[in-house]
């Protein structure tokens, strides 16, 4: 492993949230909550989510334990989901989860692998509405974390505060999955 790959996976972004994660209290009276661990390397994700009157998220919580990638990561979904409905969540979880395990964005749903030798930078964005975004739809933190995928097996570690969010919001959808 060289110094360049260290570099891409430890960048500016995921050490600054690593020191100075945001949305770190626990909240009280949250309306969805839920806990994730990976049970291989010790990660866990405490999160809650307080929703405003009109669904979208108020204020959010999480407490992150374990590698410097998990508590970054869980510090940029909590950035990143502020303000959002949970079906704009949906949408955002889809293309992070698209990013992080090498996809290319969807178009309507269906999700293609990239061609030999393609990347995400070439492939452009197709929005309309109520279609999903390409990566573009990303904030530039969470892209950052684009260069776990060289690491694979640290890929659980980026994916856990995703994973954890989804959980609860299904649970608080009564069950039911998005």
């Amino acid at each position: 492993m060289g110094i360049d790959e260290l570099d891409d996976l430890y960048s500016e972004a995921i050490l600054d949230h690593r020191r100075h994660p945001r949305n770190r209290d626990l909240l009280q009276d949250a309306d969805i909550t839920a806990d994730g661990v990976n049970p291989f390397c010790g990660d866990e994700i405490h999160l809650q989510i307080r929703l405003d009157e009109r669904g979208r998220i108020a204020r959010v919580g999480l407490q992150a334990a374990g590698c410097a990638i998990n508590q970054a990561a869980g510090s940029m979904l909590t950035e990143a989901i502020e303000s959002k409905t949970l079906e704009e969540i949906d949408v955002l979880a889809d293309a992070f989860n698209e990013m992080m395990r090498g996809e290319a964005p969807s178009d309507k749903g269906q999700i293609r692998p990239y061609a030999s030798g393609s990347s995400p930078q070439q492939h452009q964005p197709r929005a309309a509405s109520g279609e999903r975004n390409s990566y573009r739809a990303l904030p530039s933190d969470l892209e950052t974390l684009s260069g776990v995928r060289q690491f694979p097996v640290r890929i659980k570690c980026a994916l856990l505060a995703w994973d954890t969010l989804d959980e609860g919001i299904e649970e608080h959808r009564g069950g039911r999955p998005r």
